[in-house]
């Protein structure tokens, strides 16, 4: 419908990855919003591999943007990286999401490390299928459901390892605001996000084992964890807000100005 207006210049921004719509087996609705991007004038995404291969592909007017990161870099003090907690940050009731990979991966956690701890920070909505899951596996001494927070920095002071199990992203802002406090992460094959890279450790099978064998090697290791915190934080000192706002200003202006610039900054980019 959007596409149909003749005098308003609408810019799509697509805050998902395609595979989201593979996942989920709505096919019907994959074809569907990919033929509307097609025939858009102004996209903005999020994932490089789109962006640069598959949009051009498949005739897609889109240029790639980073998301806007939460936290000012140089005034963030990184976690102490002291303690064995482990932390899941997002949408509990969102299946996608994969928290019962890393509460599964508990089991196998704690027999190496008995005082590890896990702690969720969620809305705890429809999250019950979470609780049952925690208490037949008799996890409730070492998984915590925190709830939601609107400053989730603070459990970031002392965190030893962030695990991000979800089946789809696009840029991933959960995983950015934990690599900016310098704390290792967990991924199931989410390498071709932006940040994916520097600090992370990417697994690429669902077996809550493999998730688990990773993470006693972090928490076991000061050194190794250090390292991984380290790289994560470095990784993302090139994200700066300020020089994405003025891409953002570029983009704005030079669709004001006609489609030959869009095509300019779309070539530059």
């Amino acid at each position: 419908m959007l596409n149909n207006f003749k005098k308003i210049k609408t810019i799509f921004y697509n805050h998902s990855c395609f595979l989201i719509w593979i996942y989920a087996e709505i096919y019907n609705y994959f074809k569907t919003i990919y033929n509307a991007y097609k025939n858009s004038k102004y996209l903005v995404s999020l994932v490089p591999f789109e962006n640069d291969y598959l949009f051009k592909k498949w005739g897609i007017n889109s240029i790639l943007m980073n998301n806007f990161i939460p936290y000012e870099y140089n005034n963030i003090i990184p976690s102490t990286l002291t303690s064995k907690i482990i932390l899941m940050i997002g949408r509990g009731s969102d299946k996608m999401k994969r928290y019962e990979l890393g509460i599964q991966s508990m089991k196998y956690i704690i027999k190496k490390i008995p005082d590890c701890e896990m702690r969720i920070i969620s809305d705890m909505k429809s999250t019950d299928y979470l609780k049952n899951m925690i208490n037949n596996l008799k996890l409730e001494n070492n998984i915590k459901l925190v709830g939601y927070t609107s400053i989730p920095e603070i459990y970031f002071k002392n965190a030893s390892l962030h695990i991000f199990p979800t089946i789809s992203e696009s840029f991933g802002f959960v995983l950015s605001e934990t690599k900016i406090y310098g704390i290792p992460s967990i991924l199931a094959g989410l390498d071709y996000v932006s940040i994916a890279k520097g600090g992370t450790i990417i697994i690429y099978d669902d077996k809550p084992q493999t998730i688990a064998n990773e993470a006693i090697k972090i928490l076991n290791s000061d050194n190794y964890r250090k390292r991984l915190g380290k790289e994560a934080r470095l990784s993302m000192k090139k994200f700066n807000n300020d020089l994405l706002l003025k891409k953002w200003t570029k983009l704005i202006l030079s669709i004001y100005n006609g489609d030959i610039y869009y095509q300019n900054l779309r070539e530059q980019d």
